[in-house]
C-alpha cells in the first residue's frame, strides 16, 4: 500500500546556480531561468521550486524570481509533478503548429517557379508569416524573452539571454522589414523588392529550445526516480493494539510507544524493535542487499522495510521525521540540491559565456559588413544571429546537476547515502582510507566468552555481578554484552553509585563502598590499579588470539578479566583487498590493544594498524596524515569516531552506528560494511567520469559552433551555418548531457 505522498513546497533549481537555496514558491530560477524543481518528501502541503535555484520554494506554481525559470513542484505525485512536462507539451504542440507553415512557406522560395506566389506576392506570404508567428512568440515561447529581459536587468547572463537577444532581433527585424521596407537600404531587399524576413529563423530556433526545456523537464523526474521509490516504501496505515485490539491507523497518528502489529507481507510504518514474536524482513530496499535478514525479539526494525511470513508486534521508537526511511529520503535531496567544486569551474565559464559571446557576435556583424560579399549586411545579420544561438550556455549549466541527482539516486538505490555533492567529488581523489575495527570491520555485536576471576577473595559469580553492575549505566557496545551475558545467569544487578564513563578507556563507580574500574590498561593506570603477573600473562593470551579483555579492578587492585570477542564482517577482507587494488592505503585506527589490532589487521590485510587510540588521538593522526599531504577517507560508527570524522577530507558512517558519526560524516553506508566504501568509491569515480564526459559536450558544441557560425569556413569551404541550424545543435548538446548523465543509472558498482 502506497502512502498517500504530499509535497515538500520546497523549489530548487536543478542548475544548482545559488547552491543549496531553496524557495517556497515555483517559478523560474533568477539565476539562469530554468524551471524550479519541486523536492519530493513526506510532507502535506503542495510546493515548487526552481531546477536552477533549489533557493526558490513557492506555495503556487509561476516562474523563478531569478531566472524567470517556471517552477517544477517537489512532489512525488505523478500528476503534481508531470504539471511542468504536461504545460510545456502543450506549447510546444502550438508551437509545432504555427511554425511548420511559416517554415515550408520560407523555405517554398528555394523551389524553382514556387507555386505559392501564383496564389500570392511574396510580401503578402510574408505578412501570412507575421500573423502565424505570433502565437509563437507571444504564447508558446514568451516565457523565454521574460526570463531573457531578466537576466539583462539583474545582470545574471544565461542562456536565455542570448535565445532572448538572437530570436528576437531577428523577429523585430522582420516586423520592421514588412512595416517599413522603405528605410532599408538595397541590399536587404530581394529581387521582388521585399526585405528579408527571418520569421522562420526566429520561431524555429525558440520552437527548438522550446524543444529541449521539454526533454529537460522529462529528465528531471527520471533523476529523481529513487527519491520516488523510496517515498512509495512508505505506507500510509498501520496496524494499532490498543488494549490488545486491533485498530487500524493513518501512519501520521502513531507516536512513540505504541504497540504496531505487522502482518505477514506488510510493510513496517515506523522504526522500531520487536516485543513478540520474529520473523524475517526484506531490508533491500534500504540496504540494497538482496537477502532477506532473520530478526528476532529485541532487534531494531526500520520504516519502509517488508515483512516475511510471519506476524510480530513492535514497539514504535522512532516516527514521522525520525526514521531511517525520512532521513534517508532528506539526505538524498539535500545532496542532489548540493553543487560540487567542480561545478565552479562551469560557473565561471558561464560566467564570462554570455558577455564574450555578445562580443564575439558583434564582431561578426562588424566583419561580414565590412568584408563581407553582397548583400552584407543580410550575411553579418544571419551571422551574428548564429553566433548567439549556437553558443546558448545551457547544457554547461546541465552538465555537474544532472549527474549529481542521478548518482545520489544510484547510490541511495545501492545502500549509499551521500551527504552532498562536494562528498562525492573527494571521495575520487582519496589516497588513505582510515577505518575503525569495532563495527567497521568487525560485526559490531560483541559477545562475552567469559567472566574470569583471579582472584581467592572473589569467586566468579562475584566478579560477575560486579562488572555487570557497573555496566548496567554505561551505553557502549561492550556493555551491552556484558548485561546479555548477565541476563542469561539471572545476575542481580545491584546499585552502582559515582558512576563514569571514561572515553576510549572504560567506566568507574562505586558499589557497597568498594571503588570498580572495568576498562583497558590506560583506565587501570590512571587508577593506580595493580595487575598481576598472573593475570596480565593470562590477559596477553587472551588479546594475542585478537579477543577484546577489559580488566576489573575493586580498590586498586585487578582481581579478574572480562574476555569479549567480536567477529569478523565476511566482506571486510574482500572490499579491503578492492580497494586495495585500487590504489588505496588502509589503515585501523582502534582503541582496542595491540595484540587485537595486530590479530585483526593479520587477517584481513591491512597496509598498518594503531592500538589503544583515543577519539583525539584518531584525530591527530588523520591530521598527520593530511599534513603528509595525503587526502584522508575515515570510516566509523561510534561517538569516539565523530572528531576523526569530522577531521577527514572525507567522513564515512556505517549505517548501524551512532546518529553522532552519522551527522559527523559525508557519506554514510546504511548495511554498514566496507563494501560498501567500495560501492562508494566506485561510483564517485563514475560520477566524476560522468561530469567530465557532459563538460566535454556541453563545450564542445560551443568551441566547435562559434566559429563557424561566424562564418570562419566560408572563405575557405563556402560554409555557413543558419541559426536554424545552430539552434538545433544548441538543443543536441543538451539532450547529449542529458542522455550522458541518465546513463549512471546502469552503473553497476558491486
Amino acid at each position: 500500500m502506497e502512502h498517500d505522498h504530499k509535497i515538500s513546497g520546497i523549489y530548487y533549481c536543478p542548475m544548482h546556480c545559488e547552491g543549496e537555496k531553496t524557495y517556497d514558491q515555483p517559478g523560474n530560477c533568477p539565476v539562469c531561468g530554468m524551471d524550479l524543481v519541486e523536492q519530493p518528501v513526506l510532507s502535506t502541503a503542495t510546493k515548487y521550486t526552481c531546477p536552477m535555484h533549489p533557493e526558490i520554494v513557492r506555495d503556487e506554481p509561476g516562474s523563478c524570481p531569478i531566472c524567470g525559470m517556471d517552477l517544477v513542484p517537489m512532489t512525488v505525485n505523478e500528476e503534481e509533478e508531470d504539471k511542468t512536462y504536461v504545460k510545456l507539451l502543450h506549447k510546444f504542440k502550438i508551437a509545432a503548429i504555427f511554425t511548420i507553415p511559416i517554415f515550408l512557406i520560407a523555405m517554398s522560395e528555394m523551389l524553382p517557379d514556387n507555386p505559392l506566389f501564383k496564389l500570392m506576392d511574396l510580401k503578402y506570404w510574408n505578412w501570412v508569416q507575421f500573423v502565424l508567428s505570433i502565437p509563437v512568440v507571444f504564447y508558446a515561447t514568451w516565457m523565454f524573452f521574460e526570463r531573457g529581459w531578466r537576466s539583462i536587468v539583474t545582470w545574471k547572463l544565461n542562456m536565455f539571454t542570448l535565445i532572448a537577444i538572437g530570436a528576437g532581433a531577428a523577429w523585430l527585424f522582420s516586423v520592421f522589414a514588412i512595416l517599413f521596407p522603405d528605410i532599408f537600404p538595397d541590399q536587404f531587399k530581394t529581387h521582388m523588392g521585399t526585405v528579408y524576413v527571418y520569421f522562420e529563423a526566429a520561431v524555429v530556433i525558440l520552437t527548438l529550445v522550446l524543444l529541449g526545456q521539454l526533454l529537460e523537464a522529462r529528465a528531471h523526474g527520471k533523476t529523481n526516480s529513487a527519491i520516488k521509490e523510496l517515498l512509495k516504501l512508505a505506507p500510509n496505515k498501520a496496524t494499532k493494539l490498543i488494549d490488545g485490539k486491533e485498530h487500524e491507523v493513518g501512519i501520521d497518528s502513531i507516536q512513540k510507544g505504541d504497540l504496531l502489529r505487522v502482518k505477514p507481507g506488510e510493510k513496517i510504518p515506523v522504526d522500531g524493535s520487536i516485543k513478540e514474536g520474529e520473523s524475517t524482513i526484506d531490508e533491500s530496499m534500504i540496504s540494497g542487499e538482496p537477502i532477506p535478514v532473520d530478526k528476532k525479539t529485541g532487534d531494531n526494525v526500520s520504516s519502509g522495510t517488508i515483512n516475511g511470513n510471519r506476524s510480530f508486534v513492535m514497539i514504535a521508537e522512532k516516527v514521522g521525521s525520525e526514521t531511517l526511511l525520512s532521513q534517508i529520503i532528506e539526505m538524498v535531496n539535500s545532496a542532489s540540491r548540493s553543487k560540487a567544486p567542480i561545478q565552479k569551474l562551469a560557473d565561471k565559464i558561464s560566467g564570462f559565456f554570455v558577455p564574450i559571446v555578445v562580443l564575439i557576435a558583434l564582431v561578426t556583424f562588424i566583419v561580414w559588413a565590412i568584408y563581407g560579399p553582397e548583400p552584407a549586411y543580410v550575411y553579418a545579420f544571419v551571422n551574428a544571429i548564429a553566433v548567439l544561438i549556437i553558443a546558448c550556455p545551457c547544457a554547461l549549466g546541465l552538465a555537474t546537476p544532472m549527474s549529481v541527482m542521478v548518482g545520489v539516486g544510484k547510490g541511495a538505490r545501492s545502500g549509499v547515502l551521500i551527504k552532498n555533492a562536494e562528498s562525492l567529488e573527494k571521495m575520487n581523489a582519496i589516497d588513505v582510507l582510515v577505518i575503525d575495527k569495532t563495527g567497521t570491520v568487525t560485526e559490531g555485536k560483541p559477545s562475552v566468552e567469559k567472566i574470569v576471576s583471579v582472584e581467592s577473595r572473589f569467586t566468579e559469580e562475584e566478579v560477575i555481578r560486579r562488572v555487570i553492575s557497573l555496566n548496567s549505566s554505561s551505553e557502549h557496545p561492550l556493555a551491552k554484552a556484558t548485561l546479555l551475558y548477565g541476563n542469561e545467569r539471572n545476575v542481580t544487578v545491584m546499585p552502582v553509585s559515582d558512576f563514569e564513563a571514561v572515553v576510549g578507556k572504560g567506566v568507574i563507580g562505586t558499589l557497597e563502598g568498594e571503588n570498580l574500574a572495568l576498562g583497558n590498561k590506560k583506565l587501570m593506570e590512571q587508577v593506580n590499579a595493580e595487575i598481576s603477573v598472573e593475570l596480565h600473562d593470562r590477559v596477553k593470551a587472551e588479546q594475542e588470539q585478537g579477543k577484546t579483555v577489559s580488566y576489573l579492578a575493586v580498590d586498586k587492585t585487578a582481581v579478574g578479566f572480562v574476555v569479549i570477542s567480536d567477529k569478523i564482517k565476511e566482506s571486510s577482507e574482500k572490499a579491503i583487498r578492492r580497494l586495495q587494488e585500487e590504489g588505496l592505503e588502509v589503515i585501523m585506527l582502534t582503541g582496542d590493544n595491540e595484540d587485537t589490532a595486530r590479530a585483526v589487521s593479520e587477517t584481513i590485510g591491512l597496509n598498518g594498524y594503531k592500538a589503544q587510540m583515543l577519539p583525539e588521538d584518531k584525530m591527530n593522526e588523520v591530521k598527520r596524515l593530511q599534513h603528509e599531504g595525503k587526502k584522508v577517507a575515515m570510516a566509523g560508527d561510534g561517538i569516539n569516531d565523530a572528531p576523526a570524522l569530522s577531521q577527514a577530507d572525507i567522513g564515512i558512517a556505517m549505517g548501524s552506528g551512532t546518529d553522532v558519526a552519522i551527522e559527523s560524516s559525508g557519506i554514510t553506508l546504511v548495511k554498514g560494511d566496507l563494501n560498501g566504501i567500495a560501492k562508494a568509491r566506485m561510483l564517485s569515480h563514475q560520477v566524476m567520469r560522468n561530469i567530465k564526459e557532459n563538460l566535454f559536450f556541453a563545450l564542445g558544441y560551443n568551441v566547435l559552433g562559434i566559429p563557424i557560425a561566424a562564418g570562419l569556413l566560408y572563405p575557405f569551404f563556402g560554409i555557413l551555418l543558419s541559426p536554424m541550424i545552430a539552434a538545433l545543435a544548441m538543443s543536441f548538446s543538451s539532450i547529449s548531457v542529458i542522455l550522458n548523465s541518465l546513463r549512471l543509472r546502469k552503473v553497476k558498482l558491486d
